[in-house]
């Protein structure tokens, strides 16, 4: 019986930089059975019904390299693995994971394919991987989908899993600025840069966003009497207990006044424009059940605004506007919000859209403001009469551009005040390009941890650069947040490389992370045995804050398994590209495969970097045009032809002479390190490339010489010592 059924073998997730691509992607194992007899365009109406599933397709260039190439190489004949792929990436798209990178390759066993694609986040390519091999079942099946139910289900899952806008926003600002990320969380902690040199983010908030800051413009009332001591324009108002005390208080301060809770958020509780006993009563009681005390203060005449200070600097500004409704005389109040409010597709509950959905049961202001023009819910106001919905809250206006130099000197100070770095300050002033004292206009409220999607995605006016604010904040000019990353791979003498160069790091007096083979080691302390190098335990180095130097011992299976740990490194080396028969399991068997499985440590030299590599290996000598960086060659001949090659041109290499290394830049001798070191397990090999990396981190010569006499292999934990003579053997 012929089994058209496409399996899913098994789901790989390349959390760094692999074989495919330099960023994080899966790697599905694929077998497409006797559909590998069976092309696209021998399956009647499968290219009708994929384009009318997914009409976005046609965007998609495939190897032809202009839109509408993917769906040409479908009516001409490719196979199911080829057209999961790209399934795969258009769901992510559609969900707002935007994507181009795919790849879908062939393995040594007839119908079985490596489907690969970018992903941005692993839980959700993992379910638009099974939900586009759903979809193209059925597409060759000739069976229902529900293309839309699907979509709105990834899109589900992607607002639960994957960052807020907000958070993105810094995030991407970071990559532009080649600065590397890592998600601490499930939800919006990420750490920028690595080790000593990271900072850590939260949304809007940073490491930089003091404790007492944040409790400080939680309690509105002491905000607004620490701004006013210092001169900031504030209403002038006063913290009640009851609905009489907020009456006696408002009729001291003058009507109109404003009720609001102390600690709320979102203008929730806020009522404003009171000026009558039963409203301010009434007013306070939907403050009080939104915060845990009511302030009753003085109106202030104009919209409300929203500024959005950074690092002391005015950044952005957005002006709210009030919500209305018009009657028709047969819908409800309920009705008619629903019509003509929650109508507009920027609302919605996700954290994508930029403005709420508005539902009376959860809004008790609103309720109370109905309640002031005599309405309810279920009320049914007159055609063409005006309601008032609500007041505040709907920052949806850019007017960065307008704000007056005062005003922003106003806000800066009034953040320095409160002591955030990040902060959102509301004010209320009729015109914005006046001062506030000339109009009677002041600061409302200092917020932490403000939203930003406002400014992201204003309704009117330019969106603005707040993520790149955030991160000019914490990472100056030139400052990529990185430490010095080594990466040593090959398939051998890895271990000794890195325990070798490790003594020299210690001895420089920088603080060590090392993840290898023997353990994991932060300065001279072990704090994991056994191996750690695979991604899970290594990452820890990047995390660890005392860290300023970073070793990696990266092997053929890890890169396969789950890609590096690193984004970038200043330091490459490969070793050796032999003994491929470990990586046979992931149908790598023949030596131009092993070549492109290490070429991945190469690939991710910085620019400023350089990769250290064994010149005696061809296959690795190959790897040089590869580089973003410098090449230093090391060999334990001097006439290798590859090396004088590249002196030939300027580059450095380390040879042996004379039972000396020595240190060659096109034809001067730079240095000369005697070959001998205290531990006869290491190997001529394993002291050049050690050498040539000190080498590439500018590490003093007699540092080097010091660190290599002095090394001992005795002083490796007993484990390591049986596996580094093993491997020297």
């Amino acid at each position: 019986m012929a089994d058209r059924t496409i399996k899913i073998l098994r789901i790989t997730p390349l959390r760094g930089p692999n074989v495919w691509t330099y960023r994080p992607a899966l790697e599905a194992l694929v077998d497409i059975g006797d559909l590998e007899d069976a092309p696209s365009n021998t399956i009647p109406g499968l290219y009708e019904r994929l384009s009318a599933w997914l009409p976005t397709l046609a965007e998609h260039r495939c190897s032809i390299g202009e839109p509408g190439g993917f769906l040409r190489r479908v009516r001409e004949g490719t196979w199911p693995a080829h057209i999961m792929e790209h399934v795969t990436l258009e769901l992510q798209n559609l969900i707002g994971q935007r994507t181009g990178f795919g790849k879908a390759r062939e393995t040594s066993t007839r119908g079985v394919y490596k489907v690969v694609v970018r992903s941005r986040e692993e839980e959700v390519t993992r379910a638009c991987l099974h939900a586009a091999r759903d979809l193209l079942m059925a597409a060759i099946d000739d069976t229902p989908f529900d293309v839309a139910g699907t979509v709105a289900r990834l899109h589900e899952l992607a607002d639960a899993r994957c960052l807020g806008p907000s958070t993105a926003s810094i995030v991407d600002a970071a990559a532009e600025r080649g600065i590397p990320a890592l998600r601490l969380n499930d939800g919006n902690l990420v750490q920028l840069g690595h080790g000593a040199n990271q900072r850590r983010v939260w949304t809007a908030e940073t490491d930089r966003t003091g404790a007492i800051a944040e409790g400080i413009s939680r309690d509105k009332d002491l905000t607004k009497r620490l701004l006013q001591s210092c001169g900031v324009p504030v209403p002038e108002g006063q913290v009640v207990a009851s609905p009489d005390e907020a009456w006696e208080a408002a009729q001291d301060i003058g009507l109109p006044v404003v009720v609001k809770p102390s600690d709320g958020n979102h203008g929730r509780g806020v009522s404003i424009e009171l000026g009558t006993e039963e409203e301010v009563k009434a007013a306070f009681g939907v403050a009080d059940a939104e915060g845990s005390a009511v302030i009753v203060e003085r109106y202030v005449r104009g919209d409300e605004h929203r500024l959005l200070v950074v690092g002391g600097k005015l950044v952005a500004a957005t002006r709210g506007d009030s919500l209305w409704i018009e009657g028709d005389g047969d819908s409800t109040v309920r009705q008619l919000i629903d019509a003509q409010i929650n109508s507009d597709p920027r609302r919605g509950e996700a954290e994508e859209f930029p403005l709420e959905p508005l539902v009376l049961e959860r809004e008790p202001a609103t309720r109370l403001l109905l309640a002031r023009q005599g309405l309810e819910g279920e009320a049914i106001p007159a055609a063409g009469r005006r309601v008032l919905i609500q007041r505040n809250g709907n920052m949806v206006n850019d007017v960065t551009d307008r704000v007056h130099p005062e005003v922003a000197a106003s806000v800066a100070l009034a953040a320095r005040i409160v002591g955030l770095d990040i902060a959102g300050i509301d004010l209320v002033a009729e015109d914005i390009s006046r001062p506030l004292e000339a109009q009677g206009g002041a600061i409302v409220e200092v917020n932490a941890g403000p939203s930003l999607l406002m400014h992201l995605k204003p309704v009117t006016g330019q969106p603005r650069p707040v993520g790149q604010a955030i991160v000019e904040h914490l990472f100056p000019e030139g400052d990529a947040g990185r430490i010095p990353v080594i990466g040593i791979a090959g398939t051998r003498g890895t271990t000794m490389v890195a325990r070798l160069l490790g003594r020299l790091i210690q001895l420089s007096g920088k603080t060590l992370g090392m993840a290898c083979r023997d353990g994991l080691y932060f300065g001279q302390r072990q704090v994991q045995d056994g191996n750690c190098s695979p991604w899970k335990s290594a990452r820890r180095v990047l995390l660890n804050r005392s860290v300023k130097v970073a070793i990696f011992e990266n092997d053929g299976a890890d890169i396969l398994a789950e890609g590096l740990t690193y984004d970038r490194c200043q330091v490459g080396v490969v070793t050796h590209l032999d003994r491929a028969e470990s990586l046979a399991a992931f149908d790598v068997r023949e030596p131009e495969q092993v070549y492109n499985v290490f070429r991945t440590q190469v690939d991710v030299v910085l620019p400023g970097g350089a990769a250290v590599l064994n010149a005696d290996d061809p296959l690795v000598a190959r790897m040089a045009g590869l580089c973003d960086g410098e090449v230093i060659f090391y060999a334990a001949r001097e006439d290798n032809p590859a090396v004088a090659a590249h002196l030939a041109q300027g580059g450095r290499a380390v040879v042996l002479r004379a039972g000396q290394m020595a240190l060659l830049r096109g034809d001067r001798t730079e240095a000369r390190i005697s070959a001998s070191c205290g531990s006869a397990a290491v190997t001529i090999e394993d002291m050049l490339a050690t050498v040539a990396v000190a080498w590439a981190l500018d590490l003093p010569d007699y540092l080097v010489q010091t660190g290599i006499v002095t090394f001992d292999a005795d002083a490796l934990p007993a484990n390591a010592e049986r596996t580094l003579n093993v491997r020297a053997g």
